[in-house]
């Protein structure tokens, strides 16, 4: 029998599901990392599934149905491990909690011994506790939203796999609208970063990630306005699609773009503090706050980090802009590289991150990027050495790992192009 590029994708769907299943049985939950080993296998997995789509235009339909499920399994492998110790989603029930009860979580400090009866099993060992929220007032109001209806960990990392799921639904709207292969939507549903960080951490970026989705397509059919509120929506969960501003530039019309303004202020009414927007620990974290940031750390020798997280922020517009110059029509590459570009001058770089990335990534030149969600799996290392009371510190060689290999990618990808375009302006002779 011939082999072909069902049967490994098939194959590859299978070491997924193994890797991802091991890994969420051995997670114990008491702020140890995940698992890095099968995490690191279903990542190569995973990058030979996407050699497989690459190479081959269309599928077979019961073969995405059998991906997706297959999918669902290792998400809800994730969903029944416990919360772990310190996880952000503990602050989240927090937040919410604090709203329902009449306090501003941009005012309150968690380990403040005044409302020290206000904490629960749950939110008692949440991190940083000596600092307020950094979260934009969107992701707040959802946590008060979920939390409303069950006050727990669980049922906010439910909420985010609700949300995965309404992604994949999007997404496949979009690749049928736009003419693409169906198939893509695996390189979407099968990033094991999705397993990991949303599923088994539960973060917020999910929902940023669906309400940025949701605002790409509707620019695709047109519908304006909803583009311009889906967007504005996106940013009040975490700022960080703000640099993808430019490429709305004459898609929307002025009327939507104020409309969306004015929609985003509304949402940081609740949390005014005598007339004043409130920010939480956000400068806390901009000044203080370092992972997984070479770039950053680089730049901090010469510069002061407010700074440098303009200037990420900068980059990231202006990649936008050449964006929005070179191409007429809408691109998930111009979507994904801004982002992608601000984040690698980041001060801080987390996994879940990069979870914004992972609905645009469906192209050659989006391949290093594909790479960095990959590459990036060792950094959990710095969670495991801090259970053995080892400093908060990555290892060069994992630095030297993650982003060598986006260089190396990148280069790959680029020189051809490079190469392309001198020989098209050599004059002939």
């Amino acid at each position: 029998m011939k082999i072909t590029s069902s049967h490994r994708l098939y194959a590859l769907g299978a070491i997924l599901l193994v890797a991802l299943t091991i890994c969420a049985h051995t997670f114990k939950g008491q702020g140890e990392a995940f698992p890095i080993l099968p995490l690191l296998a279903a990542g190569v997995a995973y990058l030979f599934a996407i050699r497989e789509l690459f190479c081959t235009p269309n599928f077979p339909q019961r073969l995405i149905v059998i991906g997706l499920l297959l999918a669902a399994v290792w998400h809800v492998a994730f969903l029944a491990i416990p919360t772990g110790s310190d996880d952000d989603v503990r602050r989240y029930v927090w937040d919410g909690r604090l709203q329902r009860l009449g306090y501003n979580p941009y005012i309150v400090v968690p380990n403040d011994r005044a409302f020290a009866a206000l904490h629960t099993d749950e939110t008692r060992a949440l991190n940083n506790p000596n600092t307020p929220t950094p979260y934009p007032p969107g992701a707040e109001l959802f946590f008060r939203a979920v939390t409303a209806i069950h006050e727990s960990a669980f049922a906010l990392r439910t909420a985010f796999v609700i949300c995965d799921v309404a992604i994949v639904l999007v997404l496949l709207d979009i690749l049928r609208r736009s003419g693409q292969g169906v198939h893509w939507i695996l390189a979407y549903a099968w990033n094991p970063l999705l397993a990991s960080e949303v599923a088994g951490s539960g973060h917020i970026d999910i929902l940023g990630v669906l309400l940025l989705l949701v605002s790409f397509a509707a620019l695709l059919r047109r519908w304006r306005t909803i583009a311009a509120i889906a967007f504005a929506l996106a940013v009040s969960v975490k700022f960080l699609p703000i640099v993808l501003l430019p490429l709305y530039w004459r898609r929307i019309r002025i009327r939507d773009a104020v409309l969306a303004a004015t929609v985003f202020a509304l949402l940081y009414v609740p949390f005014l503090n005598r007339g004043r927007i409130p920010i939480g620990s956000l400068g806390t974290y901009i000044r203080s706050y370092r992972f997984n940031d070479p770039v950053f750390a680089c730049l901090e020798r010469v510069m002061a980090p407010q700074v440098i997280a303009g200037l990420a922020v900068f980059v990231g517009v202006l990649l936008a802009i050449y964006f929005r110059a070179k191409c007429r029509t809408l691109s998930a590459d111009a979507f994904a590289w801004p982002m992608a570009a601000s984040l690698l001058c980041a001060p801080v770089v987390y996994p879940w991150y990069l979870l914004w990335l992972l609905p645009f990534m469906r192209s050659v030149a989006t391949l290093p990027i594909v790479i960095w969600t990959v590459s990036i799996i060792p950094t959990y290392l710095v969670w495991h050495l801090r259970t053995l009371g080892r400093p908060w510190a990555l290892p060069g060689w994992v630095l030297w790992l993650e982003y060598g290999s986006v260089a190396i990618t990148a280069a790959i990808v680029l020189l051809p192009r490079i190469i392309r375009a001198a020989a098209a302006h050599r004059p002939s002779e």
